[in-house]
């Protein structure tokens, strides 16, 4: 399903192949599944700093994101925002802790560049998992995909210097460079901003 979106002042012609493409990225579900689940999903934007889950809430939202920059943090024990993750086009953005365990969430994430998607709510989500074997699946592979960027997240945080941290950001997210405050990328690395 194609959209037209008015963006800025400008009509974009939006739809849903990149989404298409993920859902069949881990070669779990067929053309056909793919297509069928993604017309499941409903476009959403954020504006700049619109929050997509804020503490306190119940994260009940799987987005995709298509265009933009999303920004996940917690605040520490003296109150300061610290960045948990970084979000740009053609991934997966939800808080997986308070969305499947239905608890509230101690992370925000929030849109630091207006962004454009689509996303499924929990409900439908678990459908698609107990309704297609292969959908089940794919999602498997997304979280163990996911899982496992977070272990190596945390063991470069242990076992390399901020520098080889940073350049291990340029290297795989140069964009976020662009949009992100130099503070939050500090938060996210481990380090203060005056480093």
């Amino acid at each position: 399903m194609a959209m037209i979106m008015e963006l800025d002042g400008r009509s974009e012609f939006i739809n849903k192949d990149l989404l298409k493409k993920f859902l069949q990225s881990t070669n779990h579900l067929s053309h056909t599944q793919a297509s069928a689940v993604a017309e499941i999903f409903q476009y959403k934007e954020l504006s700049k700093n619109e929050f997509l889950l804020k503490e306190g809430q119940i994260a009940d939202e799987y987005f995709f994101l298509y265009e933009g920059f999303l920004r996940a943090f917690a605040n520490n024990v003296k109150g300061n925002d610290i960045t948990t993750q970084f979000y740009g086009p053609r991934q997966p953005v939800f808080e997986v802790t308070s969305f499947f365990r239905r608890c509230r969430s101690i992370e925000n994430i929030q849109a630091i560049t207006p962004c454009l998607g689509w996303y499924i709510t929990y409900a439908q989500l678990n459908e698609l998992f107990h309704t297609i074997p292969q959908f089940r699946e794919f999602g498997r592979s997304v979280l163990v995909s996911g899982f496992s960027d977070l272990k190596s997240r945390m063991l470069h945080m242990i076992t390399e210097t901020a520098e080889q941290r940073y350049n291990a950001l340029l290297m795989s997210n140069p964009e976020i460079i662009k949009y992100a405050s130099l503070k939050h990328i500090a938060s996210y690395l481990g380090i203060t901003d005056t480093s």
